[in-house]
């Protein structure tokens, strides 16, 4: 269905009960909705926003579209968690509602401050002749979750040289000073990301560009979070318009980091090694951190891309969150594991050890639609080796280790229902290890792999059939010897 301007800017206010109930019985025919990852109750999620610890709760946000699976008229809602495991849906947060943000409440960011929590968002509005104008703008939630906007932007303007791609702030506060980057794109239609500074998070003043060797790096950096761990400056940002080169940036969009010095905040500068993808996978986009009540660094992606069609859009819903994941930084990259607190979703469990010898196998009791699974590859002869998950009679994904290569691959070429094939249905990395393992979440429609203790991931939406539940262990062209345990993950992780 092709999605007109006016249906993709309706407002929810002018939508019939009737409508809505039939959109929510659409979306929970869906074979495809998931048991524990957040995903939109009708309609589109995309970006994480907003994600902050506050008054004794995780609180995250994200980009809504309420009516389809479509990017249509933007929202923020709310959802939460004591755990970043069981997430209660609360609701809309913000919707537009003034010539500010008419056309849609654009990504942001929160910080609590003097016992309330700040959202700074970015307001996007659109002329007569359908040009755009963005604000940036503020909304303060209380300890009851009662949210206010501010009648007026805190950043007006679009400052000199920049053009009107220019979003999603980023807030932290050092010392006594309030600090955002912006996601901006200069004149000369190439990506980059801007500082400004505030005494109280109303007033705000352009610092200026934020200085990095990556001069011309794609067209438009999305998503900008700048933090500190270990003495060191770390920014993640989106880069769209980045050409595919060797195994990395096959996805329409990508999403990594650069780790350097701390930002030096009054020239605006940051020295920083090479830019690095933070996922490896399909189906990655957009992440946002927070710091954690103890201090640790967790980051949520948005498990979809822009501008491509899914398979659940029949179902008039799209897209999900990725797990919670804690970083850390060791030899100049970061690693991402998955928040202790996901052990709390492991049910039953079963073990099995075996060495194989050139042959594919299946383990009693190994299956399943959603799982967690802990696989080690040790004594590696083998030319390749490694899973697959979700098979079905024509149906499988692949997870395995080239050792010739030295690459570990993800192959969904037979997931189930194809989609976003254009862009390869094969993602590769390069690991040199000598024992391999794979920690996977697999849930209805999705695959999660962190390869050796989180320093690869991969992310991927898959769409097989549902009684695809198998799950073959493989050594081709000579022996491993593998350990596997797996745990049953129930179903009832919102509330």
């Amino acid at each position: 269905m092709e999605w007109t301007k006016e249906q993709r800017y309706r407002k929810i206010d002018d939508v019939t009960e009737k409508e809505i109930q039939a959109l929510a019985q659409l979306v929970n025919q869906c074979p495809w909705r998931q048991s524990f990852h957040i995903q939109p109750v009708t309609g589109l999620l995309n970006d994480p926003n907003g994600f902050a610890y506050y008054n004794g709760e995780y609180h995250l946000f994200y980009q809504w579209f309420p009516l389809g699976p479509v990017h249509g008229l933007k929202h923020w809602y709310h959802t939460k968690s004591n755990d970043f495991v069981h997430w209660e849906n609360v609701g809309m947060a913000i919707e537009p509602s003034n010539d500010y943000d008419s056309h849609g409440v654009y990504s942001g960011s929160a910080l609590e401050h003097e016992g309330k929590l700040y959202l700074l968002y970015t307001g996007n509005t659109r002329d007569e002749n359908w040009n755009r104008h963005p604000y940036q703008c503020l909304a303060v939630m209380n300890e009851n979750g009662a949210i206010t906007k501010s009648d007026n932007p805190v950043i007006g303007d679009v400052p000199k040289g920049y053009t009107d791609h220019f979003r999603d702030p980023k807030v932290w506060q050092q010392g006594e000073m309030f600090y955002t980057v912006i996601g901006a794109q200069r004149e000369n239609e190439s990506g980059c990301v801007v500082l400004y500074q505030s005494p109280n998070l109303q007033d705000w003043q352009f610092v200026g560009e934020v200085k990095t060797d990556l001069e011309y790096f794609g067209y438009m950096w999305e998503c900008p979070d700048y933090f500190e761990m270990d003495e060191q400056g770390v920014l993640i940002f989106s880069p769209q318009g980045l050409e595919a080169e060797g195994d990395a940036y096959h996805n329409i969009y990508q999403s990594g980091y650069v780790i350097g010095q701390q930002l030096d905040l009054e020239k605006s500068e940051l020295t920083h090694g090479r830019f690095q993808e933070l996922d490896r996978g399909f189906d990655f986009y957009a992440p946002q951190t927070t710091l954690d009540a103890n201090g640790r660094r967790i980051l949520v992606g948005w498990m979809g891309l822009p501008e491509i069609d899914y398979p659940t859009d029949k179902n008039g819903w799209a897209h999900c969150l990725t797990l919670p994941r804690e970083l850390s930084i060791k030899d100049g990259k970061l690693i991402q594991q998955p928040v202790d607190e996901l052990t709390l979703l492991r049910g039953k469990s079963m073990e099995a050890k075996k060495i194989m010898n050139h042959e594919t196998i299946t383990l009693d009791g190994f299956e399943g639609e959603a799982y967690e699974l802990i696989v080690e590859f040790s004594a590696n002869t083998a030319a390749e080796f490694g899973l697959e998950l979700r098979v079905g009679e024509n149906e499988k994904t692949i997870i395995k280790y080239d050792a010739a290569e030295r690459k570990v691959v993800f192959d969904r070429t037979y997931s189930g229902q194809p989609f976003a094939e254009n862009f390869g249905t094969v993602r590769k990395c390069k690991l040199d290890a000598e024992i391999i393992s794979f920690r996977i979440f697999v849930d209805s429609s999705s695959v999660e792999v962190f390869v050796n203790d989180g320093e690869e991931v991969f992310t991927g939406r898959i769409f097989p059939n549902k009684n695809s539940q198998g799950i073959r262990l493989f050594a081709h062209g000579g022996q491993t010897s593998v350990k596997a345990v797996k745990w049953e993950i129930s179903s009832d992780n919102e509330k």
